[in-house]
């Protein structure tokens, strides 16, 4: 079954595929469901890791680019050891363009956004499932404070850039990690799990220059065994924060109310249930004056 999706930077919608057959046997079948038991668990993420970290992994390079069309002269020139050494291959500099505007918030990744409203309880929902932040962040004096807030969902699918960055620059305050387990971020899995209160997660709260107290989530998926970030304590807009290794994943942006204005389209998209899609460093939003 084909979704609609909309493209920022060509200002056009266009249908994206839905689910491929396997996640449909797996999430969509009693037996499927049985085994996605096995699947979900680390240590089979941690299995498929070392497969793709490995030189025999190698050959599924050049059938991976064609298959998802991607244009690798946007990339450094490199001689990848093994798929996960392409996967987390790097841009070359110049073919994103980050906005270093102080009043515009900018997406962290290539993906597809969807932007959603914490409500007053502290209740989110996502595609039908309903989150509370404390299920989130496992974190209760923080989660309170981003009552009717906003939450920004970006999408990262197999075939975008899976380094991202952050979204403005400021000190980091606090981090954690949750384990958990790792289902897809396709949005098949919403419909029986809570994924991003499920799967293995890192967050990080910013305090921002210019968005305030800003918590930047990483959620790990299906087969990404690990979510490398980088140690920093003082963060410049655009930096680079860290890769996931393989298989698409999701960034989830919290904000506080009244700090920033979400773009009208992405509201106006999220609201039909249609995701947007953004390059790294695209704007996304704008800071509330004062």
């Amino acid at each position: 079954m084909a979704n609609r999706i909309y493209d920022k930077s060509k200002n056009e919608y266009k249908s994206s595929s839905g689910p491929n057959i396997g996640l449909r046997f797996l999430y969509n079948t009693l037996v499927g469901r049985f085994f996605l038991k096995i699947l979900t668990k680390p240590i089979f993420s941690t299995i498929v890791g070392f497969y793709m970290n490995s030189f025999l992994s190698k050959w599924q390079i050049n059938r991976f680019i064609k298959k998802n069309n991607i244009n690798m002269d946007e990339y450094e020139v490199n001689e990848y050891r093994s798929f996960i050494d392409f996967f987390i291959r790097k841009i070359k500099e110049g073919k994103r363009k980050i906005i270093y505007d102080s009043s515009i918030l900018i997406s962290p990744a290539d993906s597809r956004v969807s932007r959603y409203k914490i409500t007053k309880d502290l209740n989110l929902n996502i595609k039908n499932s309903v989150y509370t932040m404390q299920e989130l962040l496992q974190d209760e004096k923080l989660s309170k404070e981003y009552e009717e807030g906003e939450c920004l969902v970006f999408r990262l699918c197999v075939d975008d850039y899976h380094r991202y960055i952050y979204v403005d620059g400021g000190v980091v305050k606090e981090s954690k990690k949750i384990k958990g387990v790792l289902h897809t971020v396709n949005p098949i899995s919403y419909k029986r799990y809570k994924v991003y209160a499920q799967n293995s997660r890192e967050w990080e709260v910013i305090e921002t220059q210019n968005f305030g107290k800003v918590v930047q989530i990483e959620v790990g998926a299906l087969c990404v065994g690990r979510i490398k970030n980088f140690k920093h304590n003082k963060v410049e807009r655009g930096q680079e924060k860290g890769y996931f290794e393989f298989g698409g994943s999701t960034i989830v942006v919290l904000l506080k109310k009244d700090t920033v204005n979400i773009d009208k389209k992405i509201i106006e998209n999220s609201s039909e249930g249609v995701e947007t899609i953004v390059k790294q460093g695209e704007k996304v939003g704008e800071k509330v004056l004062d």
